[in-house]
């Protein structure tokens, strides 16, 4: 939130007052233990010292609790009740809300409610919805806050550094989401649900999944009627801002065309708190035969499932997702036999596999086809580098190939070429040839020029009147 003072009334800063409203803006209540341990998860690994956890809570939140005095003072927040285990509850109040939109970067028309008592009875469920959102966030602590702190709380710190991340940040979740089949998103007509939980984060290849908590007081029958109102909205569609008609979801949030090669609906995962009375073993079976239709695939030769229209959904234990977090092998999809982590859950591994497979026989395929027709290219450039060779001309006065140059020489019949002197001959016999033709032109001149120079006799001189 943005404020002139560094230190407010209960001498809380700006950036605690920052984490209330973030948590709040999305969780709607929370206590100040929740809003600390998303908002500044370093502080959870000091006050080791103190004696007992009740104290050792008190003084982690401390900062966190005078930010809460402080924006109560100045109208943005309200203390909301108590839980079942007597943690005050806070909320923001319609102008705590406003501050929100800000610090979240989103639209006042999409905060929801003020929550206001949602703690008169306890709020077991939106505890239950905060702790499901913590175990999927797993904060990690800013060392750099801790530089000056023993080591032994660094090492715990950096312990929980190092350990599998979660998915997301605070902004990318949204609660108590309506999901209308009738009416608008602002004002939604009957027959419709309301999701617990929407995360958004697919810089962790989680780009949308809706998630509903549940204490284990709801049917098996109850839960499907809420998958059925699911299936209704994801089937809803409308008129985009660009006028052409597309599923409802798809003109709030962002995701891919297909989801590991399927065009699913979104993913929907069931977070069970056992609590109630109800046994989840008991209940996810029933559950998943009244939902067979919604999320049964289609098995293929390759031995996956096409799961085009279908909705993936995932059961998972709120004490397994809080131990393992979203990466552990905790996540069951229904109609599948093993847990899995959840980005595999929501996905189709072995679709991926087999389209992996099958992009790499092609590729082998291409690669292969490329090097035949490389061979083929070879040998017909070697067929014909045989057959002219076999018409290269050899030299009849020493019996030589010609070289390429001299073949080409004697073949020349360009205009203005002289026609060669000794097409048969190569370049060595055709010199000596030619020097030979010159040496027998030098001396034919010779013998001319010596015949030209011996005068002629005439008749009846000395020599014949000596035969007389």
């Amino acid at each position: 939130m943005a404020g002139k003072r560094k230190t407010n009334l209960a001498g809380s800063t700006n950036g605690f007052r920052g984490d209330v409203l973030r948590v709040l803006g999305v969780l709607k209540v929370a206590t100040a233990d929740q809003i600390q341990r998303i908002g500044a998860p370093h502080l959870s690994f000091r006050h080791t010292d103190k004696k007992t956890p009740s104290e050792q809570k008190t003084a982690r939140t401390a900062s966190h609790t005078g930010a809460l005095s402080d924006m109560r003072k100045h109208g943005l927040a309200e203390n909301g009740g108590s839980t079942e285990t007597g943690e005050r509850l806070r909320n923001l109040t319609l102008k705590g809300l406003e501050a929100a939109s800000y610090e979240l970067r989103r639209p006042v028309t999409e905060m929801g409610s003020t929550a206001r008592g949602a703690g008169s009875s306890g709020a077991s469920h939106p505890m239950a919805v905060n702790e499901t959102v913590i175990s999927m966030l797993r904060p990690k602590p800013n060392m750099a806050k801790l530089a000056d702190d023993p080591a032994e709380v660094r090492g715990a710190a950096q312990a929980a550094v190092d350990a599998p991340g979660g998915g997301g940040s605070i902004a990318s979740y949204w609660t108590e989401v309506p999901l209308p089949a009738t009416g608008t998103w602002n004002a939604p007509g009957k027959g419709g649900a309301q999701a617990d939980v929407v995360l958004t984060a697919p810089q962790d290849r989680v780009p949308l999944l809706f998630i509903e908590v549940d204490n284990c007081h709801e049917t098996a029958e109850e839960l499907a009627d809420k998958l059925e109102k699911y299936a209704r909205f994801f089937r809803r569609k409308m008129k985009d801002t660009d006028g052409k008609e597309r599923p409802m979801w798809r003109t709030r949030w962002t995701a891919p065309a297909t989801w590991s090669g399927d065009a699913t609906h979104p993913p929907v995962l069931l977070v069970f708190n056992h609590i109630g009375e109800r046994n989840p073993n008991r209940t996810i079976p029933r559950l998943q035969e009244l939902t067979r239709h919604l999320w049964q695939g289609e098995r293929q030769k390759g031995g996956y499932h096409h799961y085009d229209g279908r909705i993936p959904i995932i059961a998972v234990g709120l004490r397994n997702l809080r131990e393992h977090g979203p990466t552990g092998a905790v996540f069951a999809r229904f109609g599948r036999t093993h847990p899995q982590p959840l980005r595999e859950a929501i996905g189709n591994p072995r679709r991926e596999a087999a389209d992996a497979r099958q992009a790499e026989e092609y590729r082998a395929r291409q690669e292969e086809y490329k090097a035949q027709v490389r061979r083929a290219a070879q040998e017909q450039a070697a067929k014909k580098a045989a057959e002219r060779e076999a018409r290269r001309p050899v030299c009849t006065g020493c019996g030589a190939k010609f070289t390429d140059e001299r073949w080409e020489a004697a073949q020349a019949t360009d205009w203005g070429t002289p026609e060669d002197s000794h097409p048969k001959l190569c370049d060595d016999c055709k010199d000596q040839a030619v020097s030979a033709a010159g040496q027998d032109q030098v001396d034919n001149e010779h013998q001319e020029q010596r015949d030209q120079a011996v005068p002629e006799q005439k008749a009846g001189g000395w020599f014949s009147r000596l035969r007389t």
